[in-house]
Parts: structure tokens; C-alpha cells; sequence
């Protein structure tokens, strides 16, 4: 529906230059007949190169070509995160974006990082609760290089002990420093822990805990490549200079021959409902000021609400611009940080607030203001300025990120995996053009009951207290 409203906007905005141009003409002139137009595309995206193939094995290629300038990307994704881990197997997933640079058959320890810098090109792997991901930006005439070197570890990485072993005390002490030793870090966790609760893909982190990082045994580590690292379970995205027929050589010359894995089904039970507010304090002795999480329950990315959704947390607290911003941090000065957002999870997903204090002032202080915020769009909505703003914000960001030739092949990847056509990507913007006043309104209304809202406060150590409740 918010497709089709945004196209007739766009093709009435298209006609309003002739139609101008024949009222200006004089009276009785003669009317010459003017060529025809080609159609315009209803978004900027339309026109995106999308080339989408699969092997017989299961792997999927989706390729967009585009000449303007000599590099590629190459993007593989497979379908395992911290979603897919079996309780008392956290951490597996990102234990394995660190392994996958520990060598393979053909690769020596560290030489996939050689290989790649080498050439003047660049790499590297994240890993979320949905997903993990490798990828590469090279000089176009190395996209040999980039497929093999991805086809070598997918079908031969060194799972031996010395590298696991090696990967666990890394993956360890990365858990030691990017969170245990950060401030705030830990209460990232915590959050979703307490949100989500008893529903496993995404209560736990998918750093993993200390204690499953320590027991896990070899045999699991190797279980877990061999069942998720194959190619019925990937997807890579290719992008940039290069000619599809020939990237398409590549990919059979070098991934043909992988055979497939039986992948487990991905079926977790349903998330129940939360039926009250959930509260909870935490204490961060690396924290110099009090914070606090809100997190309220939404629908999963792409679902029609999801839009509103997400143009509703850029009015409340995206920039210095936005409602809560000004009110919190500019004029009254109770907070000295603040961010709204969505986390677009491929499943149940969270519109998340995110605040640090100014010094002297209470999370129940803030979140009254907050609270009173949410209440007032569901009362009044936004105006149409604050709208398009925000879909101004959206439609930047989104055409900015994918200006580079490896943006372009991981969002493609993405949308090929999660939701199984990479061409949907040409019409992602269409839904957000099309949500209304009222659709921000209704979403305001719908999910930001009391019920539906989990609070979590961060005190320092020396401010170790009962944190109040909102009354």
C-alpha cells in the first residue's frame, strides 16, 4: 500500500513540468508533438543492477555490476549468528569469525590477510545475533583471488586444536576488553537479556559467556563448521567492475565442487508476550555516571509498522535535532547523551533508548520526560516537517550506504538471505516515502504500553542504590 501511494506521488510530480510548460504556451499556438519519455523509476534504487544465480550445490550469487571504478567487493554471508547456538553453546558464531583466519588448506595461518593488503585491498568479518559475514574489497583484477581464498576456507579451515585453542583465549580476552573492561559494555548484554528473557536467539550475546567459552570441546567447534559453513548456507554478494559471466566461472571453477551440509531447521518457539513492565539495576564499576536502557517490544525489520517505527525513533532522539534531544540534553541538561533506535532484527525485534545522566540528575527524572514525549505523538502525532525530515534522513543514509562497491554486495547478500530476493532491495525505500502522520500516530499508540516496556539502570559503584520506579 505505501508502495503504491509513493509511486503516484512520484509519477504526479513527473507531469507537472509539462503540464506547466503547455499552460505557459500562448493562445492558439500550435501544439508540436514532443518525444516520448521514458518512463522514470519510482525510486532512486529502481535501476540497481541485481543478478541473482544459484548453484547446484545450494550456494546463491547475486551480482551487480557497475564500471565506474576498478574494485570489487565480495561479500559472503552465511546463515548462522547467536540465534542459531544451542544453550550452553554461546559464542560459537563469533568464535568462528576468528577462526576463519587461522589458514585452510591451501592458505597458511595469517596469509588470507597477506594475500588481500598485498594487492591494495582491504577485509575483514562480523558477526551478529542474525548472521556472520566475510568480505573483501580488492582491485577488480584480483577477483580471482577474493573467490578462491573464500572458497578455500569454506571448504578445508584448519578446525584444529592449536588454532581453537589460540581462537578461545583471544575470543576471551576481547570479552574482557571490549565489555567486561568498558564502560556501560556490559549492560549492552544485559538489556537484552532481561527483554527478551526466556527466548534464547536473542536473551544471549553473541560474544558468549566465559563459562561456555571454557567448556566447549573441539568435537562441538568442528560440528558446528561442518553443519553451518557450507554452501546451501551462504550467499555471496559480488559488486563493482567486473563481467558476471566471468565472476560466474570463477564461482563454479572454485565453489562447485563444495558439497552441501544438512542444515538444522531454524524453528525457535514463539516469544511470549510480555504481560508487564519488566525493571531491573545493574552496577558498572567502570561507569563515571548513571544510565539506563528502555526497550520496548516491536515487530521484526520489514514489517509494514517496522517503518513507522523507525521514523518514529529518528523524531524522538536521532540528532541533535530531534524532540528528546533538545528537551533532555539541550535545554534542560538531565542527560548528556541520548540515542533512539530501532535494532532490526531479522525476528522479534526492539525500539531501543539508550541515555547517559548529566551529573546530579536520576534515570526515573529522565524517562518522565520520555515518557510524557511518547504520550504526546500518540496524542498529537508528528508534524509533516518533522516527517519528512526523517524520511529525508532515511533516504540519504540509505543511498549514501551504498555509494562503495562492497556496501552495495553486502546489503545485496543480506537481503538475498534474509528474505529471499536480493531485487527487493531496489524498492526498500518506497515503504518508508509511504508512511503517513497517522501510521507514526497509530504506532505510538500501539507499542509503548507500560507492559511492553523493559527498564534497565546503570549506577556507578559508588552510587550502588535501589534505582526508583516510575510510579
Amino acid at each position: 500500500m505505501h508502495g503504491t501511494r509513493t509511486m503516484i506521488a512520484l509519477l504526479a510530480l513527473a507531469t507537472v513540468p509539462t503540464a506547466l510548460a503547455l499552460a505557459q504556451q500562448p493562445a492558439g499556438e500550435t501544439q508540436q508533438a514532443q518525444p516520448a519519455q521514458p518512463a522514470q523509476p519510482a525510486t532512486p534504487l529502481e535501476q540497481l543492477p541485481v543478478i541473482r544465480e544459484r548453484l547446484d550445490n545450494g550456494l546463491r550469487v547475486v551480482m551487480s555490476p557497475d564500471q565506474t571504478i576498478p574494485t570489487v567487493g565480495i561479500a559472503v554471508y552465511y546463515d548462522v549468528g547467536s540465534r542459531n547456538e544451542e544453550q550452553g553453546r554461546s559464542g560459537f558464531a563469533h568464535l568462528f569469525e576468528h577462526m576463519m583466519f587461522q589458514g585452510s588448506a591451501n592458505v597458511g595461518k595469517g596469509e588470507h590477510f597477506q594475500l588481500v593488503m598485498n594487492r591494495g585491498g582491504s577485509m575483514n568479518g562480523t558477526t551478529s545475533s542474525d548472521r556472520t559475514n566475510y568480505f573483501e574489497t580488492l582491485p577488480s583484477n584480483e577477483l580471482e583471488l577474493g573467490l578462491w581464498l573464500e572458497a578455500d576456507r569454506m571448504k578445508s579451515l584448519a578446525v584444529t586444536a592449536e588454532n581453537f585453542e589460540n581462537q578461545r583465549q583471544t575470543v576471551m580476552e576481547e570479552r574482557r576488553q571490549s565489555y567486561e573492561n568498558r564502560p556501560y559494555m556490559l549492560s549492552m548484554l544485559e538489556i537484552n537479556e532481561l527483554a527478551y528473557g526466556d527466548y534464547w536467539p536473542y536473551a544471549h550475546s553473541t560474544i558468549g559467556e566465559m563459562q561456555d567459552l571454557q567448556n566447549a570441546p573441539l568435537q562441538a567447534v568442528q560440528q558446528f563448521f561442518n553443519t553451518y559453513y557450507a554452501p546451501n548456507n551462504a550467499v555471496i554478494g559480488i559488486a563493482g567492475h567486473f563481467e558476471p559471466a566471468r565472476a560466474m566461472e570463477l564461482v563454479r571453477r572454485y565453489f562447485g565442487d563444495i558439497r552441501p551440509s544438512e542444515i538444522p531447521p531454524y524453528d525457535p518457539a514463539e516469544r511470549q508476550p510480555q504481560t508487564s513492565e519488566r525493571t531491573d539495576t545493574m552496577v558498572d564499576p567502570n561507569a563515571e555516571l548513571p544510565a539506563f536502557h528502555v526497550a520496548y517490544h516491536i515487530p521484526q525489520s520489514r514489517e509494514p509498522d517496522h517503518y513507522a517505527l523507525e521514523l518514529l525513533a529518528i523524531v524522538l532522539g536521532d540528532g541533535e535535532s530531534s524532540r528528546l534531544y533538545q528537551k533532555l540534553v539541550k535545554e534542560r541538561e538531565i542527560l548528556q547523551e541520548i540515542s533512539v533506535s530501532t535494532d532490526d532484527r531479522r525476528g522479534p525485534d526492539l525500539f531501543s533508548i539508550w541515555a547517559i545522566l548529566a551529573s546530579g540528575h536520576t534515570g526515573e527524572e529522565a524517562r518522565r520526560v520520555i515518557f510524557d514525549e511518547i504520550q504526546s505523538l500518540a496524542q498529537r502525532g508528528v508534524t509533516e516537517r518533522e516527517l519528512e525530515k526523517a524520511k529525508n534522513r532515511v533516504r540519504s543514509s540509505f543511498v549514501f550506504g551504498l555509494q562503495s562497491n562492497l556496501s552495495r554486495a553486502m546489503r545485496l547478500a543480506e537481503f538475498e538471505m534474509y528474505w529471499g530476493n536480493a531485487e527487493l532491495l531496489r524498492a526498500e525505500l518506497a515503504p518508508y516515502t509511504g508512511v503517513t502522520r497517522d501510521d507514526v500516530q497509530r504506532v505510538a499508540r500501539q507499542y509503548f504500553e507500560a507492559t511492553n516496556r523493559t527498564v534497565l539502570d546503570v549506577l556507578p559503584a559508588e552510587q550502588e542504590r535501589a534505582a526508583g520506579g516510575e510510579g
